[in-house]
Order: C-alpha cells, then structure tokens, then sequence
C-alpha cells in the first residue's frame, strides 16, 4: 500500500487535486481549566496540546490532586456542536483511574460545568486512545468530570470533534474587483467543487492588477473559525502566495480593512489548505492578495464555524 507522501507526489505529477480532508479538532490550544493541579507537570492545557503522548513523566498530561468530583473543562471559545470526543488516557500507570469519568457538554459554568448535559461515561479503564461518538450536543464547555471520594483525574490528550461540518460559504453570493472572460466567475470558488484544473471551469480568476480581492456574502453574521482554500493545479501556484484572510461586517474599502485572521505562505498545486483560528464574528469573509499586476485565482473557499 502506498504511503501518504508518495500519493500526495503522484498526485502532483499527475495534476490531481489534492484535498485535505481531516477534521478538526476544536480543543487543539483552547483554554482549559480543572478542579486542582497535582504536581507542575500536571497543567489543564497538556491535554489540548496536540500531543498524545501516554508517559506522564514526558510532560503531557494532566494531574489533579486526589480529591472529591476531580474535574476538567475546556472552553471551546463558542457553541459547537459536538459528536465526537477522543480520550488519551495515562500509559505508565493507574489508568484504572479514569473508569467512571463522564463527558458532559453544553454552556453552563454551573457547578463548574459538571452539571452540563451527559454525552457518555467512560465504563472502563482506557488503554492508549479511546474515542466517543453520541448524538450532537451543542455547548461551548466541555467536561471530564470524575464522581466519587478521593479520586484523581489524569488527561493525557482530549481531542473534540463536530460532523459533519458544514461549509457556509456553498452556493453564497460572491463579488470580485475583476474577472477574466468566460471562465473566471466569482461563484465558481463557491460551487462545491475542488475541482483543481482552471479549463474545467470551477475556480475564479481575477485580471491583472493592484490589490485584487474576493469576497463572500454569508448572509448574516456568523462566528468563524476555520477557512478552507483550494489552489490552482495546473498552473502559477505561487501567485496565491501572501494572500490575506480577512472578516468582517464592513463593505469599507470593499470589505478587505476587515479583520485579518490569516495569511496564505503557500499552497502547492491542486492542494486545499486549512487555516484555523480563534473565532471572528462576520458577514463577509475576503480574500485580497497585496501587490501590483497580480492575479488571484481560487478553485474552491470553503468557510466553517465548527
């Protein structure tokens, strides 16, 4: 079986697209919390780290002290609707411990969250990584809470999935400064489609020019976190290089003064990359690319709030 990087070069040299298709994981960097700290090394925010290292003493995992209801809470930055937890439970010892830790999820701080709606109980000790799907929840706070006297709580990663997501920007109206005859419509980046190769028709593309932008029209406001854009294949992947994300609710200086959350470094040919980031209230998402006789050219933009 080929292995991913060998796909993803046969896949360039044949001009196929190349999508990224892996979820997110909301908790990845949020802010979290927990009922107390054991030791320095058992820090809330190790298990949104990124990490699924299972040795405690490598520094990636969480430790309450023994206590009564040990707790731990992650503050998802807005209302997600959730499906999906996975569970990194301690590899070098005790992972007895956890059995009877439930997942509860919703926007409730009351009695620290825990009182927030059940979306499964861990009924047994996890070995290594352990995932829960249950019907959606919407909330914000998500909990590990642990019922029971002198216990302790120890995370080694809580990853925090919703699904399936969708993309708002499908089918929305779309504006552009410029477009090339025939082939080059604005709606094309919102038709649903990667479709990578220009002559197929489905990416926009403006002319030449200073500072050409893009942008959609949501409809209304929304809290958005994660931003999809799928580059040319065929030809000038370079030319979407230093492209700048910006939202907002302002149509000033056609709406690209908004608020930037990202800047495009590089996207090779035909691949969809994913820019995430902490979540921006707007109508209107823009993509300008600064400079002087330059083209912007989008085969697909795909705008999430999970």
């Amino acid at each position: 079986m080929m292995g991913e990087p060998v796909m993803y070069w046969l896949a360039l040299l044949l001009g196929l697209c190349v999508t990224d298709v892996a979820p997110a994981n909301l908790a990845l960097g949020a802010a979290a919390v927990q009922s107390s700290t054991g030791d320095p090394n058992g820090n809330a925010e190790h298990a949104v780290d990124g990490n699924t290292e299972a040795d405690y003493r490598k520094g990636s995992c969480t430790h309450t002290i023994r206590e009564f209801n040990p707790w731990w809470r992650v503050d998802l930055g807005g209302v997600s609707i959730v499906n999906k937890v996975t569970i990194t439970n301690t590899g070098d010892c005790c992972e007895e411990r956890i059995r009877g830790a439930q997942i509860r999820i919703g926007d409730s701080l009351e009695n620290n969250g825990n009182n927030n709606q059940l979306a499964a109980t861990l009924l047994d000790a996890i070995k290594g990584s352990q995932t829960f799907e249950f019907q959606p929840i919407q909330g914000r706070y998500l909990n590990v809470f642990l019922p029971g006297n002198d216990e302790t709580l120890s995370l080694c990663e809580v990853e925090v999935f919703s699904g399936p997501s969708k993309n708002i920007a499908a089918g929305a109206a779309v504006d552009q400064s410029s477009t090339v005859p025939h082939d080059g419509d604005a709606g094309n980046a919102v038709d649903g489609s990667t479709e990578c190769k220009y002559k197929k028709g489905s990416c926009s593309h403006s002319l030449g020019e200073t500072n050409p932008w893009w942008r959609v029209d949501l409809g209304r406001v929304f809290s958005i976190r994660r931003v999809s854009i799928t580059n040319r294949g065929d030809c000038c992947e370079e030319r979407l290089n230093g492209a700048e994300i910006r939202i907002g609710n302002s149509l000033e200086n056609n709406g690209n003064s908004n608020h930037l959350v990202a800047t495009v470094e590089h996207i090779p040919a035909g691949n969809t990359e994913t820019f995430e980031f902490q979540p921006v209230q707007g109508r209107f998402l823009n993509i300008v690319l600064p400079g002087v006789n330059v083209y912007l050219t989008l085969c697909e933009v795909q705008v999430f709030t999970d």
